[in-house]
């Protein structure tokens, strides 16, 4: 495991690339002494309440529709145990392991904010799982997004008690016996406990949180892609100048003109052509800074939202030391991150949708300006990028089904009680999916620029184009003869997914905006 500097967890100021760093770099995690204060506080709220008359949603009522239903003092701790085990009815294929991981850092985070009234030693358990790396296996299926992901949560909480089952390594164990391979002990559940644990919106802030880094990371290699396609078609660089971009003046819009213009300098191939009678390119040329910039200008939003998110008490009811008020409450309910991840579906599609009419253009010879047809040599024989074009293709298609948005659908629970969901949940799922298809999408681009570019040797693209096409060819040789391109683009895709595609052009090119 990684032990780079660690994430302290206040409650207070966890960033997206905090939860990347845990849950993908596997970077250290430690719970600060400041959080231990406010959870000891919150915790003495929650005790005195048991000594109360009057009832309190979760420590002395049943839960959803049995909130009606006083539970005796005794039995507070089997209502906590009880409640996990009943909620832990997810279904289908587990989530992937760094969604996992970011939702317990994410749990924990929240929990250490000081408004959930669990002991101290409850978060560090999740704090301890993080760094022995054992991981609940948690079905994808079975949140609404409404209080909060209730089934995914408990199945993430389960092993904590010593039950359900846990990755440790590439073992899938029973949760009790997990937590023994990895020198840990469960916990045995006080009131209210069990609810803060399941009462959240972690999984699908999990998919917000790493989501927007891969977004960004995709959107400024969009701009890569465009930038080394531009040269290859020989495209004019004036429709990237400031002075348009000043006169619309949206952010994203103008940092993507200033990266492709940049991207391009330097370019012979340009300077070759520049006196040609060509006055105008198609617009997933001309106006790439505009599509760009505006799925920039989501991302931005999605980024505002979930950082809000990250450091957020989702927790019902919450518990408020200041006067000791404990308070039945509605921030669980999802909607805000189900809006923010339809829109990262919608922002990345976009991405994708115009690089692919860029690949298109690439390899279609009636639009290329005279590259050979589908870049292939010897064409016939070989059928060159004909098909990665299909590919491309077939996950946009895709990914305009996938981007039906999630949020505006909502269907009642809980006999009535829980009269109006998020489904961010499945927004999240969905999201994940466009997400991994854009990425492959823009690689495939990126492959074919590579290709193209090179028949106008020994003239060379723009500095961009140049550390494009050296990261291209570091990981998939020029296409002389045809030979399967699968596993080429699913290299370069990660490369985009993890940032290292970036960080080399960046490395030549300059940081981009």
């Amino acid at each position: 495991m990684a032990r780079t500097t660690a994430v302290r967890l206040t409650g207070e100021d966890l960033t997206p690339d905090d939860v990347w760093r845990v849950a993908v770099d596997e970077t250290s995690v430690e719970l600060d002494d400041s959080a231990r204060e406010k959870l000891r506080a919150a915790r003495a709220v929650v005790e005195a309440a048991l000594t109360k008359d009057e009832p309190t949603y979760g420590v002395t009522t049943g839960f959803g529709r049995f909130v009606s239903t006083r539970i005796p003092g005794e039995l507070a701790e089997e209502l906590q145990l009880r409640l996990l085990r009943s909620h832990a009815c997810g279904v289908g294929e587990p989530y992937p392991r760094d969604i996992v991981r970011a939702a317990m850092l994410m749990r924990a985070n929240t929990l250490a904010k000081g408004y959930s009234g669990t002991r101290v030693e409850v978060v560090e358990l999740l704090v301890e799982c993080l760094e022995h790396n054992v991981l609940p296996e948690v079905p994808s299926r079975g949140s609404v997004g409404a209080s909060g992901d209730l089934a995914p949560l408990a199945h993430l909480a389960l092993p904590l008690v010593g039950e359900g089952r846990a990755w440790v390594g590439d073992e899938l164990l029973p949760g009790g016996e997990a937590l023994t391979r990895a020198g840990l002990e469960p916990v045995r559940l006080q009131a209210k406990e069990g609810l803060s644990l399941v009462n959240g919106t972690q999984f699908m802030g999990a998919f917000a949180a790493l989501g927007v880094i891969r977004a960004k990371r995709l959107a400024k290699t969009a701009d890569v892609a465009c930038a080394l396609t531009v040269d290859s078609l020989q495209a004019s660089r004036g429709s990237f100048d400031h002075r348009i971009h000043e006169l619309r003046p949206l952010a994203g819009q103008a940092a993507s003109a200033a990266n492709i213009l940049a991207l391009t300098d330097g370019s012979a191939i340009a300077e070759a052509h520049r006196w040609c009678d060509h006055v105008q390119d198609a617009y997933s040329l001309r106006c790439a800074a505009q599509v760009h910039g505006a799925a920039r200008d989501l991302l931005e939003y999605v980024e505002r939202t979930v950082s809000v998110e990250l450091n957020a008490a989702t927790d019902n009811p919450l518990v408020f030391p200041e006067d000791g008020a404990v308070l039945s409450n509605g921030n669980f309910h999802g909607q805000p991150l189900a809006f923010a991840l339809d829109v990262l579906a919608m922002a990345v599609s976009e991405l994708a949708s115009i690089s692919e009419r860029r690949t298109e253009r690439l390899v279609n010879p009636a639009l290329s300006g005279g590259l050979p047809a589908f870049l292939a040599s010897n064409g016939g024989l070989n059928s060159g990028f004909m098909i990665p074009q299909y590919v491309a293709a077939s996950l946009v298609s895709e990914n305009k089904a996938l981007c039906h948005p999630a949020s505006v659908d909502t269907i009642p629970t809980s006999a009535g009680q829980e009269d109006h969901v998020s489904m961010g949940n499945a927004a999240g799922l969905k999201a994940w999916q466009v997400l991994a298809n854009a990425e492959r999408v823009v690689a495939i681009e990126l492959l074919t620029g590579a290709q193209a570019v090179e028949f106008y040797a020994p003239l060379e693209p723009g500095v961009g184009g140049r550390a494009a096409r050296e990261l291209v060819r570091s990981i998939s040789p020029r296409l002389r003869d045809d030979r399967p391109l699968s596993d080429d683009i699913e290299r370069l895709a990660e490369s985009i997914r993890d940032g290292s595609a970036l960080e080399a052009v960046e490395s030549e090119a300059g940081e981009l905006r």
